[in-house]
């Protein structure tokens, strides 16, 4: 703050003359939030389905052995905010391997990945869109869904290096090598995208190359997850082909696509009359107040239209144009000089839906979320494709999916806030949050910081994420007395679902009875001496610890 010829600002503190620093406590880990998020992957079954689906033999190394440990130590690693193979490390420190089981080192997890073929990436891919349609039956990822839902798709292009790294090539970005991953996106209108699919392609592919199979497999993704009311297929004109229209028409989904400039598109735009054009909200938009019109610089009409129809009739698509006009403005005018006629330009769209104009129109501005995913994933686990080798490359992006929906599921569990935030802000505030591991009466307890912000946020993921039990131990506990089934609950009931989940509590607060420690608050007096290290661990994955019988 400042006044009267003051500033005050953040600094250290005037009570320590010196501060020393010592990495020598064995008991705390800086990504506590790591213990519901893997109890959930383990709640929908995901090292079962790496298990039964993602099979390589004869690998060298046994790369491929103990495929479940060594994705669950990936997903870990980029739910975390990995972008290479060797941030992988950062769960392998202090407490990790009390509050985990089954952590792979980064060199074992790099010999995993390139022990991939195009065949397994394949397989990576089920587990993928199996992993979304259980988190979608146990988080409110796509709420709104049984009535509208939206498929959008588009390409990015990933800046590589080296002469070594396979498919990469000089495409579309002139001078920089580049692979080119396509991806699907599917969302709500209230709700944040999640990944349907991704390929990674070649430097050189064309933006449309696969593009109407990767809408296909979206689309049944969609179906698995939940999406049972209307789907749109939204995408830019690179994605306007008829394949792709034909793609998303037997899956029964509507598409909504940029048809970009052509002989076609431009004569059904000059037979639109000069009365059928509608004000749309737009920068510098206002209200005349005489005539109560809106006035703005863009303005969006529609007219009949069949797509493709240079095509054989089999691929001709009957729908609508929705075409959007904007003043075009000429700077070098001068300011005393007005104009004598306006200047458009126009921009169409594609639609088969049966919404009105202006919705659809506002709809189909909506694609531009996808952008705003491709972002986050620059600034994740997509930030790099750390192998030489194109598979493992297409694993990893495979991986990054997984992860990025996990964490996506994460933040749905935790607030209404953390439902629409980026994956960046949910790993902030709900991820990489230093703890204390503590050990009491048989029991894990994570000391979290008091007074952090997002405490209810976390507890309430915490609480969510606890084991349910299945329907014969439910009907059995319900058949009980009020104060036995109380009881009952409270109990130990077997391994845990995931990563400590079952087996810790958490204390964010000092002043609770609960949560402060015993007469020596000193950490080492708070938890056990730690046994040495794990490398290996259970073949089922990173988990939760089997010397902790419980966590609350």
């Amino acid at each position: 703050m400042t006044g009267l010829g003051c500033t005050r600002e953040m600094q250290s503190s005037h009570a320590a003359a010196k501060i020393d620093i010592g990495f020598d406590d064995p008991n705390l880990i800086a990504d506590a939030g790591l213990v519901p998020v893997m109890a959930l992957a383990e709640r929908v079954g995901l090292p079962g389905l790496v298990t039964d689906r993602v099979k390589i033999t004869d690998a060298a190394n046994s790369g491929g052995a103990n495929a479940a440990a060594k994705v669950m130590s990936l997903l870990a690693g980029m739910v975390a905010g990995a972008d290479s193979i060797a941030d992988t490390d950062r769960l392998r420190y202090a407490a990790m391997d009390v509050a985990f089981e089954g952590v792979r080192a980064p060199s074992t997890v790099g010999t995993f990945l390139r022990s991939f073929t195009h065949g397994h990436v394949r397989q990576l891919h089920s587990v993928h869109r199996q992993v979304l349609a259980e988190l979608a039956g146990v988080a409110p990822l796509l709420p709104g869904a049984e009535v509208l839902a939206f498929v959008d798709i588009d390409s990015t292009h990933r800046q590589v290096y080296g002469y070594g790294k396979q498919g990469a090539a000089v495409g579309r970005l002139k001078g920089t090598k580049t692979l080119h991953p396509l991806l699907a996106t599917i969302s709500t209108p209230i709700a944040a995208p999640v990944i349907a699919g991704i390929r990674l392609r070649k430097g050189k592919s064309a933006d449309v190359r696969g593009a109407a199979a990767m809408v296909a497999e979206a689309l049944a993704t969609a179906h698995t997850a939940g999406c049972t009311g209307a789907i749109v297929v939204r995408g830019d004109s690179k994605f306007y082909t008829a394949e792709v229209a034909a793609a998303a028409a037997r899956a029964g989904a509507y598409v909504s696509l940029t048809t970009g400039s052509n002989p076609s598109v431009d004569a059904a735009i000059t037979t639109i009359d000069a009365d059928a054009w509608t004000a749309i909200h737009y920068p510098n938009a206002f209200v005349d107040e005489d005539t109560g019109e809106l006035i703005s610089d863009a303005e969006v009409a529609e007219i009949p239209y069949t797509a493709f129809s240079s095509r054989p009739k089999k691929w001709h698509v009957p729908g609508r144009l929705i075409v959007r006009r904007v003043k075009r403005l000429n700077p070098a005018c001068g300011s005393g000089q007005g104009e004598l006629f306006d200047t458009w330009r126009h921009h169409a769209v594609f639609v088969t839906s049966p919404y009105q104009m202006l919705q659809a129109e506002t709809q189909h501005r909506g694609h531009a979320i996808v952008e705003q995913l491709i972002a986050d994933a620059k600034n994740s686990a997509l930030a790099h494709l750390p192998s030489a080798a194109f598979a493992a490359n297409a694993a990893w992006a495979t991986a990054w999916a997984i992860a990025h929906n996990l964490t996506r599921a994460t933040g749905a569990l935790a607030s209404g806030f953390h439902t629409r935030a980026t994956t960046a802000t949910i790993r902030a505030h709900l991820i990489n949050i230093p703890a204390r591991l503590a050990r009491r009466a048989r029991r894990l307890t994570l000391h979290l910081p008091d007074r952090w912000p997002w405490a209810d946020a976390f507890q309430q993921l915490h609480a969510r994420t606890q084991p349910q039990p299945n329907e014969d131990q439910q009907r059995q506990l319900n058949d009980q007395p009020i104060a036995v089934r109380w009881i009952r609950a409270q109990a130990p009931s077997g391994r845990a679902w995931a990563v400590g989940t079952a087996r810790t509590r958490t204390c964010t607060s000092s002043t609770s009875p609960r949560c402060r420690p015993r007469a020596a608050t000193g950490s080492r007096s708070a938890a056990r001496p730690r046994p040495a290290p794990r490398r290996s661990g259970s073949a089922a994955g990173l988990q939760s610890s089997a010397r902790s019988p419980r966590t609350r």
